[in-house]
């Protein structure tokens, strides 16, 4: 998995790609005859994954080839260079690949379109994927595709540092009162208490922790403007304005990983993916992850996930979905979680994930209270106002923040 910190550019043929995708409801030129009709003996899919790097690339070319030798079928695997680009054109021309990775923060886009197979309610153990993830990869009421893998946030501590400021298992923040007290006991002249990533991406998991979100559960209703979401940011404005917080940019860093891997901070907030960061570039540091600390309303961190998206105008359906009934089985989502650093996305296989992985629990168990990505169409360019606004949260008002993000996210939900 890609790291959620990374937005998707989307350029003007992608723009244009998807706007012709979502014409006339299906997204597809239905004058042709036979289109749906599946293609008759062996099948030969084409898949497009949206790669971390070689080693996911690696993993899935493998694991598409045991399937190949076990079906009869073949399989054919691209690294998408844009996959969002790729996948408008695909979808504009009527030639998508068979099956692909899909974001769960473009889903709702692909859904409202036409473009997505809906298969999740007729698929073999879907009740086995975290409620979570289903419902990220729900939309008017129908579970589209199955869950490939996901990652939560957790709060990295240095520990070095931790035990320089005389501080103890026992002093492990599990409310935002006393993550608020132990940052402003790690902060010194060079190094901030807590590193934080100036998007929804991180800031939201206070939303979730407050009670509140962008959307009602359904995404049927903006609950942006809301006393919990206004109490999540001004939380975190009180971090950033004594100094005991800080955004990445402040700290001459690109993320909060490597603000944290440089030591200009002794903690802060990412998912799993920082594992592999931390070894590849700051072996050295060592740290252990926790969960979040609970807000007013509980615990709440933020889920991060793909689904395995079939063509709705694929002529391989019965082969594409046997491939993602392969794909998801026990043994290559522990593969795929060994090679990629993602977590299974089936309940069932969360034993054997912490047995393997144990200094993985706290991400993991979040699963149990993760929210999903925003679950609406065609949002991208509200959500991403809503960061350049939280980027000013040191000075801005909270109150005029999500007032704009309600007005925006109101008028794409009512259209």
């Amino acid at each position: 998995m890609r790291n959620p910190r990374t937005r998707w550019a989307i350029g003007a043929i992608a723009l244009l790609s998807l706007s012709l995708s979502a014409c006339g409801g299906s997204g597809f030129d239905d004058s042709g005859e036979g289109d749906d009709q599946e293609s008759a003996g062996p099948a030969s899919i084409k898949v497009l994954i949206a790669s971390s790097g070689d080693a996911e690339t690696k993993a899935v070319k493998d694991a598409s080839t045991a399937w190949a030798t076990k079906s009869g079928n073949k399989a054919t695997v691209t690294q998408a260079t844009d996959i969002i680009q790729q996948l408008g054109q695909g979808f504009a021309a009527n030639t998508p690949p068979d099956v692909f990775y899909v974001d769960a923060g473009r889903f709702a886009t692909y859904a409202s379109a036409g473009n997505l197979e809906p298969y999740g309610d007729s698929f073999e153990g879907k009740d086995d994927f975290y409620p979570a993830l289903r419902q990220a990869f729900t939309y008017d009421g129908k579970l589209y595709c199955a869950p490939k893998d996901f990652s939560t946030l957790a709060l990295q501590i240095n520990t070095k540092a931790w035990k320089k400021a005389g501080l103890t298992d026992a002093d492990i923040p599990t409310t935002w009162e006393e993550l608020a007290a132990v940052a402003k006991k790690l902060t010194t002249g060079k190094q901030v208490g807590l590193a934080l990533g100036d998007t929804r991406d991180r800031i939201g998991a206070f939303m979730v922790q407050a009670g509140g979100w962008v959307t009602n559960k359904d995404a049927t209703k903006v609950t942006a403007d809301s006393p919990e979401n206004l109490k999540a940011l001004e939380f975190v404005q009180s971090l950033l304005a004594d100094g005991s917080a800080k955004y990445p940019k402040q700290l001459d860093s690109g993320w909060s990983g490597e603000a944290f891997g440089k030591q200009k901070a002794a903690m802060t907030i990412e998912g799993n993916w920082i594992a592999g960061a931390m070894k590849s570039d700051y072996p050295d540091v060592k740290y252990t992850a926790v969960p979040l600390p609970a807000g007013p309303a509980g615990e709440g961190t933020l889920a991060f996930t793909q689904c395995w998206g079939i063509a709705a105008k694929s002529k391989n359906k019965a082969a594409a979905l046997d491939f993602v009934k392969a794909m998801t089985a026990k043994d290559n989502q522990l593969t795929f979680a060994e090679a990629v650093g993602v977590m299974p996305s089936r309940q069932s296989v969360q034993a054997d994930y912490v047995a393997k992985f144990p200094q993985d629990k706290a991400y993991i168990d979040g699963a149990a209270y993760a929210q999903a990505p925003v679950n609406v169409a065609k949002i991208d360019q509200v959500l991403t106002d809503f960061d350049t606004g939280l980027q000013g949260l040191p000075k801005a008002d909270p109150k005029d923040i999500l007032a704009r993000l309600q007005k925006n996210a109101q008028a794409v939900v009512g259209q």
